[in-house]
């Protein structure tokens, strides 16, 4: 990969380098042990996903209460399973946001009291920046400048990845995340929560062209809009109660990929890339993770798709994304707080 190397700007920072990392954003526990920013000793995450599923969606309060009570016994975990103890890592980072502020906030005071007691460096991480580095652990050949399609619950994103810490907004959601928009639909067809798996699921029994939904702005540059798609969605099973939930379901998802796929093309294109990764949960998709490799070859562009259990939030991206930072920047203070409202940094 075409970077610099940290150990430049920081010495001591090099390949030998132990992280812990911890993540709390949401609903996902997670900790993991990352050695030199690109090998992953361990990654154990905890998910609440059956806590959240009678609610229909992630509670705020419940998923801080789960946070403390979960914390602990997965960096436990995590640090038996790289073979580590406190004493032998070299630093703990947190995401501090963007994400729930409570959840945020027990990773985060969790991180600092760790690297107080061990004598390690605490390193604050943007969450969003993380989810950039889950490809880089698991594909060294990448090139840079790359364009990353961000694709979550709370996000959808074209990002220029230019270089360590350079980034470039390209194109975003003006209105619902994608990952949203499965959620919600998969609330009104009755699949359940969380929404993308269960309609990942049924739609492999449905026709992806039985029900042509809209496209919004599919020739029009490279911003997003699933809004009027869901709304699309709500209108068609009103008038047609009869509709096969299959079929609604897989035509849903063929209008989302077509978009996504579409403009992540588009952009790779516009900007000469080297490189089209995939990343956030929706990226576990399997009809998107098809369709975008396919559209990788078909463009003759090294695309690279991170595993299932790194497309959704885990620490081991948490933990890379710190190595960078802490040769870079160095430590964070230790009053760094949470913010839930946090931007990626973006080249002027």
């Amino acid at each position: 990969m075409t970077t610099t190397d940290p150990t430049l700007a920081r010495p001591g920072v090099d390949v030998h380098t132990r992280i812990l990392g911890i993540e709390t954003s949401c609903d996902e526990t997670a900790a993991a042990v990352v050695v030199g920013g690109r090998v992953v000793r361990s990654s154990v995450v905890s998910s609440q996903v059956d806590i959240h599923a009678r609610f229909g969606g992630v509670v705020p309060e419940i998923a801080s209460r789960a946070h403390v009570d979960l914390l602990t016994p997965v960096i436990a975990e995590a640090l038996v399973e790289a073979g580590v103890d406190g004493s032998e890592l070299d630093a703990v980072a947190a995401t501090y946001g963007p994400g729930l502020v409570g959840a945020l906030l027990v990773g985060v005071s969790t991180a600092k009291a760790l690297a107080l007691v061990w004598g390690v460096p605490f390193v604050a991480v943007n969450h969003l920046e993380a989810h950039l580095y889950a490809a880089l652990l698991e594909d060294p050949t990448l090139e840079l400048p790359i364009v990353v399609l961000l694709v979550s619950g709370g996000h959808t994103m074209l990002i220029e990845m230019e270089g360590h810490g350079r980034y470039r907004m390209l194109g975003s959601t003006i209105d619902d995340a994608a990952g949203e928009a499965f959620d919600k639909v998969g609330r009104y067809l009755g699949l359940g929560y969380p929404g993308g798996p269960a309609i990942d699921r049924i739609a492999l029994e449905g026709d992806p062209i039985a029900i042509r939904f809209p496209r919004a702005m599919l020739a029009e540059g490279l911003d997003f809009s699933f809004s009027g798609l869901k709304t699309s969605v709500v209108n068609h099973v009103r008038k047609h109660p009869e509709a096969s939930t299959a079929d609604v379901a897989a035509s849903f998802q063929e209008a989302v990929v077509d978009v996504l796929v579409t403009k992540a093309r588009r952009a790779a294109r516009q900007i000469g890339a080297k490189g089209l990764v995939l990343g956030g949960g929706v990226a576990a998709n399997s009809l998107l993770r098809e369709r975008f490799l396919s559209a990788c070859v078909e463009d003759g562009i090294h695309g690279s798709l991170p595993s299932r259990a790194l497309c959704t939030d885990n620490a081991a991206m948490v933990a890379a994304a710190a190595w960078w930072r802490l040769g870079t920047d160095g430590p964070s203070p230790l009053d760094t707080g949470a913010d839930p409202n946090l931007r990626l940094p973006l080249l002027p």
